[in-house]
């Protein structure tokens, strides 16, 4: 850094709210699974954006799309048709589920939460209980942090927030059929758990979650944030149960990085929410659609389901070849991998960034979480690899 740049790291720990734990690093630049800090240094990055860079960083398809879009319209509310979010609407519902093929556009995965609670009491007819999971994470907003499991988000705000929500644990078929009734709207619940420790759901438990709602009129809403878009080896996780829910909520990695949401439907359950039940202002915009139309196209185009799956597995076989004593799972499905240790994984995740230049995440105070773009090498994934059990043989947890 020389004397007349800016001390960026300074700057933005002056000015921001605080509520983050920040890095000690500034990051400038990225291209596929590489990420490049202010001071030149290269980093391997299995942090992913919290799983937005499946396609990698500035993927050359969504760069152009944004340029040509940011040079034709930018701005375009939902009341006021548009080209682009026509062709993204085809293009999203050819890879959905069949049968879900109405969409609300919005822009973050919390606000696909938001819709998705409303959309479900509009459809049951005004019905106000939702279940969820112990161990799941649907967001920070009041209305989403409803269905957020984790005490310390939650606590400050139980005063205020929405407490018609029953938690059960997570793959207990008898505890769902238990607390499904007559006012249940919703079971909302991640196929793979992500804040709560890398847990796939059992396919038993997503099928009686789908044929028990069903039962009861409720519905069931899978939260693919960030599971969806190729993530876990399939377009989306809920086909590796066969499942089709009523809803999905989507977000992250959809647009390649450009901030983007949306809550996927039936017919049905769009049809009933009344005209002007719900909005949003940056929602479909044009910036985003045409992102977000490169993005699923190359996603398409390089079957990059297959990437997650095939460099999952040999992620995972490579992390349990480690044969750490201080290991105590390795678990995931695709390219959404979890390692538990039998001790705190803060020390493993600080010393692989600082020593050996590989960005991770925290998923529980005891897993390493490792959320890499879909387009990681394999080299990479060696170095990672070999990184990590350096880590674990060197670093006092």
């Amino acid at each position: 850094m020389t004397a007349t740049t800016p001390n960026w790291l300074e700057l933005e720990q002056k000015y921001d709210s605080g509520v983050y734990n920040k890095h000690q690093v500034v990051m400038v630049k990225g291209k596929n699974a590489t990420v490049w800090d202010s001071e030149g240094n290269e980093y391997i990055d299995c942090v992913g954006g919290y799983g937005v860079a499946n396609i990698g960083h500035c993927n050359e398809d969504v760069v152009e799309a944004i340029k040509q879009q940011a040079e034709t319209l930018l701005v375009m509310p939902q009341t006021l048709p548009n080209d682009k979010r026509a062709e993204f609407l085809e293009e999203l519902v050819s890879v959905l589920p069949e049968g879900m093929n109405r969409i609300f556009l919005c822009s973050t995965g919390t606000e696909a939460m938001e819709a998705a609670k409303k959309f479900a009491i509009t459809a049951t007819n005004g019905r106000t209980k939702f279940i969820a999971m112990k161990r799941g994470f649907s967001g920070r907003t009041l209305g989403a942090l409803a269905f957020t499991w984790e005490p310390k988000y939650r606590e400050p705000f139980k005063g205020v927030m929405d407490q018609n929500v029953e938690f059960i644990t997570y793959g207990d078929i008898e505890a769902l059929k238990a607390a499904i009734d007559e006012n249940t709207a919703a079971v909302i619940m991640e196929p793979v758990q992500g804040e709560g420790g890398v847990r796939p759901g059992a396919v038993e438990f997503i099928q009686a979650a789908r044929q028990l709602t069903k039962e009861k009129g409720a519905l069931l809403i899978l939260d693919e944030i960030q599971t969806g878009f190729c993530r876990t080896g399939k377009m989306f996780a809920c086909e590796h149960s066969g499942v089709v829910p009523d809803g999905m909520t989507l977000a992250k990695a959809m647009a390649g990085g450009v901030p983007i949401g949306a809550f996927a439907m039936n017919a049905e359950v769009a049809d009933r929410m009344p005209k002007g039940g719900h909005g949003t202002t940056f929602g479909g915009n044009p910036l985003a659609m045409a992102a977000g139309v490169a993005a699923i196209r190359f996603m398409k185009k390089n079957q990059l389901w297959k990437q997650a799956e095939e460099k999952g597995n040999y992620f995972m076989q490579k992390l349990r070849e480690i044969g750490s004593p201080k290991i105590r799972e390795v678990r995931g499905l695709g390219l959404m991998i979890g390692v538990e240790l039998k001790e705190k994984s803060a020390p493993y995740i600080t010393a692989l960034e600082h020593e050996h230049h590989v960005l991770t995440l925290q998923a529980t105070p005891l897993v390493v979480r490792f959320l890499p773009p879909l387009t990681i090498s394999y080299e990479q994934i060696d170095q990672a690899v070999a990184a990590f059990k350096t880590v674990l043989e060197t670093v006092e947890g």
